[in-house]
């Protein structure tokens, strides 16, 4: 697909808009457990995810993580370029989940055409109200879902993302995802497994009861 398929409001442009987004974007390549953005570093640009899988997370001072949420192909990553976003302060952390392609979209020439373009402004807003959305569910997650749930929910996500019931995946991982410990993580798990949920080995899991998993995600 050709860069310009990959905006939506990319023909309520004009020529002139459309002519330096599309120059100013660079094709770039990251592979898998490589970080794109820091939370303090530099501002990185927006990333445009052409093929493979980005995380975002947050790191607390203590070293613990929480996935806020993925990209996957034709997403655009506002928070690695929150230079241009004044009032924001969100500290996040990019990372290629997989081998990924995108194109690195420099702050600068995005902000000034966004400036001048109200489609463009619209389809940004849009893009961040929906990236707040997903802030304000993971908050209603931890707050209010209690671990097995979220576990649960997230092994039939990632079962649906990987398209097999057979995960090559490590407690720490999964950990990671729900900023929670190791241990808690690899406690809940042999639970599953106890109740004939998952089957366990090493740097695998293994959903054997799907039915069962979603029961207890909607529970």
């Amino acid at each position: 697909m050709e860069f310009a398929e990959y905006f939506p409001v990319w023909p309520r442009l004009t020529p002139a808009e459309q002519k330096k987004l599309s120059e100013s974007a660079v094709s770039r390549t990251a592979k898998k457990g490589q970080i794109l953005h820091n939370g303090s570093a530099e501002c990185t640009g927006l990333l445009l995810v052409q093929s493979g899988q980005l995380r975002a997370y947050i790191l607390s001072d203590e070293g613990r993580e929480i996935t806020v949420y993925r990209l996957f192909d034709l997403d655009l990553c506002l928070f690695s370029a929150s230079c241009m976003l004044r009032s924001l302060r969100f500290e996040l952390t990019i990372e290629a989940e997989k081998d990924t392609e995108f194109w690195l979209i420099p702050a600068e020439v995005y902000k000034r055409l966004m400036e001048q373009s109200a489609p463009l402004a619209n389809y940004t807003n849009e893009i961040m109200a929906e990236r707040f959305s997903e802030v304000m569910w993971l908050m209603e997650q931890i707050l209010w879902q209690s671990l097995d749930k979220r576990l649960a929910a997230f092994l039939l996500e990632e079962m649906a993302l990987e398209e097999t019931g057979a995960l090559k995946i490590t407690h720490e991982r999964i950990a990671n995802h729900l900023g929670t410990a190791r241990e808690v993580v690899t406690r809940m798990l042999r639970y599953f497994q106890s109740e004939g949920l998952v089957k366990l080995s090493r740097g695998q899991i293994e959903i054997t009861d799907k039915a069962g998993m979603q029961t207890l995600d909607m529970v």
